[in-house]
């Protein structure tokens, strides 16, 4: 039997692999012919290749892979005429190849509008690696660019256009917002502000009428008589079905476009098969991924003795787009009298959700995520496989707050047949089959099953699986920190503890292997700061640092740094408020009120840290530790020092709580705040820990969260006096950091304990552990050790001289640092 391919895509590729796995050795021959010059490769991560990614590396198999399966590949030689009564297809150089069966995975070329002025230069396509090429060779040429659609693949190209360092990009869409097949009105909104927050200029309800210039693109015209300078254009406006070879051979097309198929993918003629972007099924193009993969199941199935059809696919999705979460699965938009709508929105994060359930509020319909998608595989899976939702649907966005989850909820109650990765259709069953045969690692399970190595969205829910596997087996599931280190947070946090390690060098010589990476460490300089309080700079630690870390100081766009000088409670006096102003004036630095009650100062130097930070000190100012996995601050309301309805004297506790716990290392930032009544001003509720004044004392609260998965803290303790609340503080804090996983926030750490609050409240207050006593000496032992960064690098020679640009002129500043004008103040410029 002899099969001959049009087309090495993706599709076309997975078809051979899967007809490979099923068919015995030699039952059949197969041929492919490829119209581009690269043997198949990954479209789905192709803005990778601005990235530093090459055809190589984006290559889905080499040629020799398909030489040692006893595959004939022609490369660079499309088939031009199909003749079906003899069963031969002809190609460009002039081969004749007889076939039994014929594939056609042909794909789909880019939707060109027919806008006169396409043709000319500096006018591209974003489909190939060819195309990418070619934008890559012009884009130095071009200062300002465009891209023509604002769907998923447009917004792609413009994400490309950024890497080529084009950062004066724009979007034109013809539709009133982006992503319109995607996302509703209030989706597209948010991601519109996330896109231009990130450089990117978005025009909708845009139509191109017209492409300008002489040889080359110099602009573009529109509808509405506006026009925009331009000298790149880039157009992905969406997809048309390759089908032209098919209908000149007299196989049935559609009247828009694609070939017409059955359930078992034959066209029209029955000995020829259409599969991925090509082909016509109940009147849709099946545009990802997935469904072409699903079909080539089915192709290779029905030819290899099986049976198989193919009844429609999930259109359901989640990409990220320039670092920004965006997913849609179900039914995304619904009608008031089909189900109900839940919408989360927060503009200020640029995070929305929404979810549709049924009109009972039992099952889930669909929904929208942009920003934060963290939760989409199992948004999924509840709605594919009508999981019955909590009593409290918000939940399922929001999340259960302090173990509340109803046992059997997330993987555990999905059905053995539900679909986990779509793209090589794994089920829940077959990835729980892997693991008793011995895969116990998420690597092990790509290599026997191929799960999460398509898209890799999948991949979380997998690990999930795994895990889930792993424990109903009674087996320990230890989360090791890397390749590096066969230890968890908590393992190595002991270990250090116990052999009085005191570097990263230290602990990687007696703990690990290998030289360390990128995940190891900095967890482990985070794991040296909790345990021992020292400088962080010190004893050779300060290459294993994040980058802040590093500069004692957040890195900013244009190459620029921000200084956050601790203001504990909020509370300033008029000569030091003049102090911050006469630095930010001579220094020439940007000044913003924070959400935490402090003045950051934006826009300095590398080698003018020590310089600022000279002056705040001698003014009585420390490192307020905007940069490091710390306590960021304590917020408080004026209390009973000012305010009528204030019952504690909160400013001054907030302090006390904050001169106490300043420049502790943690797991991940934590944040405070205390309020001096009921009326909650500091918002204490929405931090990590806060505390609430009552008649009789404070109300402790714990395990709050105002970030893009807002969560109100628990109530831990109530009506105790100051002394009991540091106390309790001390062993919620060493808790915490002893036991939580590397960047945890509190929120998520209690979601994630068992026995949620009520084990936790017998751990900090009735000591069921019995460890109070030595929860509290740790916590005072830091407290002891406890010095300012800042004044340690002014005050240590060998510390100040690194900070500096250029080692061998110190005193130059970075000449690719340039600013621009906003509302009397500078702000960087954009990098280009």
């Amino acid at each position: 039997m002899r099969i001959v391919i049009i087309g090495n895509g993706m599709v076309g590729f997975k078809f051979c692999e899967k007809f490979l796995a099923k068919a015995p050795a030699g039952t059949a021959e197969l041929i492919v012919f490829g119209e581009e010059n690269y043997p198949a490769y990954d479209r789905v991560h192709l803005s990778e290749f601005f990235a530093g990614k090459n055809a190589d590396d984006l290559s889905m198999a080499p040629v020799g892979w398909y030489q040692e399966n006893g595959i004939t590949l022609h490369l660079g030689d499309p088939v031009q005429r199909i003749d079906l009564e003899n069963k031969v297809v002809h190609s460009f150089k002039g081969k004749a190849v007889v076939f039994d069966y014929l594939v056609m995975a042909t794909g789909s070329a880019a939707f060109v509008p027919p806008v006169p002025g396409v043709e000319k230069e500096g006018v591209f396509l974003y489909r190939t690696i060819e195309d990418l090429e070619m934008m890559k060779a012009y884009a130095p040429k071009a200062r300002k660019a465009a891209v023509i659609g604002g769907g998923l693949l447009g917004l792609e190209a413009a994400k490309a256009l950024l890497d080529l360092g084009i950062t004066d990009t724009h979007v034109i869409e013809f539709a009133p917002r982006l992503m319109p097949r995607q996302i509703d009105d209030a989706g597209s909104d948010i991601l519109k502000g996330l896109l231009q927050s990130l450089g990117l200029t978005i025009h909708t309800n845009k139509n191109t009428v017209a492409i300008t210039g002489e040889k080359a693109i110099d602009g573009m015209r529109f509808a509405d008589h506006t026009t925009l300078d331009v000298d790149m254009l880039v157009i992905s406006a969406g997809i048309k079905p390759r089908d032209e070879l098919a209908a000149h051979a007299g196989l049935q097309t559609g009247p828009r476009g694609g070939i017409v198929v059955n359930d078992k993918l034959q066209t029209s003629h029955p000995s020829v098969f259409a599969i991925g972007e090509c082909a016509l099924y109940n009147d849709f193009i099946y545009g990802l991924v997935a469904p072409g993969y699903e079909m080539a199941e089915v192709v290779a199935t029905h030819l290899t003795g099986g049976d198989k059809a193919f009844t429609g696919f999930d259109m359901s999705t989640k990409l990220k787009l320039i670092g920004i979460d965006v997913a849609s699965f179900g039914e995304p938009f619904i009608a008031a009298d089909k189900g109900r709508t839940i919408v989360l929105q927060d503009t200020v994060k640029g995070v929305y959700k929404r979810i549709n359930t049924s009109l009972d509020g039992k099952y889930l319909l669909g929904g929208v995520l942009v920003g934060d998608a963290a939760e989409y595989n199992m948004l999924l899976q509840t709605t594919k496989n009508k999981v019955v939702l909590p009593p409290d649907p918000t939940e399922v966005i929001l999340g259960a707050r302090g173990g509340s989850a109803e046992k059997g909820s997330g993987v555990a109650a999905l059905p053995g047949d539900a679909l986990i990765c779509s793209c090589e259709g794994i089920t829940k069953d077959d990835i729980m089959q892997q693991v008793q045969h011995g895969c116990e690692t998420l690597d092990a399970i790509k290599k026997s099953c191929k799960a999460a190595t398509g898209c890799g969205g999948c991949a979380p829910m997998v690990k999930d699986i795994m895990e889930h596997t792993l424990k109903a087996q009674g087996k320990y599931v230890r989360k090791v920190v890397c390749e590096h280190f066969e230890y968890s947070r908590q393992e190595l946090y002991d270990l250090v503890k116990l052999k009085q390690l005191q570097t990263y060098d230290e602990v990687l010589n007696e703990l690990g292997k290998g030289d360390g990476c990128e995940v190891c460490k900095p967890l482990i300089s985070s794991v040296l700061a909790s345990l021992w309080n020292d400088l962080v700079l010190a004893k050779g630690n300060d290459t294993a640092q994040d980058s802040n870390d590093r500069f004692l100081a957040n890195i900013q766009k244009g190459g620029t740094y921000s200084v956050v000088p601790r203001i504990p409670g909020g509370e300033i006096t008029p000569d030091k408020l003049i102090v911050i102003g006469n630095v930010a004036k001579k220094y020439n630095l940007y000044t913003k009120i924070t959400g935490g009650q402090r003045i950051d100062l934006f826009g300095a130097h590398v080698s003018d840290l020590p310089l600022i930070w000279e002056e705040l000190i001698a003014a009585g100012f420390e490192s307020g530790h905007a940069y490091g996995k710390a306590l960021r601050t304590v917020k408080s309301c004026v209390g009973s020092t000012w305010c009528r309805f204030g019952l504690q004297d909160s400013v001054s506790f907030a302090i006390q709580v904050e001169e106490r716990y300043r420049g502790l290392r943690a797991p991940h930032k934590f944040k405070s705040a205390v309020s001096g009544c009921i009326r909650e001003c500091a918002e204490a509720q929405s931090k990590d820990f806060g505390i609430i004044a009552t008649e009789k004392g404070w109300n402790l609260y714990v395990c709050g969260n105002g970030g893009s998965k807002p969560q109100h803290a628990l109530l831990l303790a109530t009506d105790i006096d100051s002394d009991t609340c540091i106390r309790y503080l001390d062993r919620f804090l060493m808790f915490y950091i002893k036991t939580a996983d590397p960047l945890t926030r509190t929120a998520t750490w209690l979601n994630k304990m068992e026995g949620g609050i009520d084990y936790l409240r017998n751990v900090v207050v009735n000591d069921s552990l019995g460890m109070a006593e030595t929860f509290e000496a740790e916590m005072q032992q830091l407290v002891n050790n406890y010095k300012c960064e800042w004044r340690e690098v002014v005050e240590t020679p060998e510390l100040r001289k690194r900070f500096v640009h250029f080692i061998n002129a110190p005193q130059e500043k970075d000449p690719e640092v340039k600013f621009e004008i906003l509302r009397d103040q500078k702000k960087a410029k954009e990098w280009k």
